[in-house]
């Protein structure tokens, strides 16, 4: 990840707003990574446990699961921000300058519109959980808010990733679609 570090710069400038939501989206990241490592670290531990000392697993599968979904939910900000996410670019690169502007500015405000009306239902989706108390139907019984927080946290600071690239390209910190 620290290889990237001199894009994230690219796209702050030296804008405060853009510098803080980088720095979120990257700090995102490295928590989305560390999930990652930690859900490998425990898939090992669960295939010690099961093959070599031929034991039973309670709660690896599921912590597992749940660790994989929130590293990619919460990993969405850092990814944007290195411009990562599959994209179709032979439009705006067979476009003429001023129409590529006004296409991103469409594009950005049309993401940004779908983000959070998905980061509206999955936080009244998180509420519901939280304020019912639900459990899981395992053995490991895990209070459902905790990893379904993941939801609100990762489509949230999404969010705020895509409206710092609307931002950088209003003021021309960024060009549209990162093409010159």
């Amino acid at each position: 990840m620290a290889g990237h570090s001199s894009s994230a710069i690219a796209h702050t400038g030296s804008n405060p707003f853009l510098k803080v939501v980088a720095g979120l989206s990257t700090l995102a990241g490295w928590c989305s990574a560390g999930m990652i490592v930690s859900a490998v670290a425990i898939t090992c531990q669960m295939i010690i446990v099961r093959f070599v000392l031929n034991g039973s697993t309670v709660w690896q599968t599921e912590a597992v699961i749940y660790l994989v979904i929130a590293a990619t939910l919460i990993g969405l900000p850092y990814v944007q921000l290195l411009r990562g996410h599959v994209n179709v670019d032979l439009i705006p690169i067979s476009m003429a300058p001023r129409p590529r502007f006004f296409m991103a500015i469409l594009t950005s405000i049309l993401s940004i519109a779908i983000i959070s009306v998905m980061l509206f239902y999955g936080t009244e989706y998180w509420h519901l959980t939280w304020e019912r108390g639900w459990k899981s139907d395992t053995v490991w019984g895990v209070r459902l808010w905790i990893p379904y927080l993941a939801i609100p946290i990762g489509f949230g600071l999404f969010l705020l990733q895509l409206i710092a690239d609307l931002v950088g390209v209003l003021l021309g910190v960024d060009k549209p679609f990162g093409l010159e």
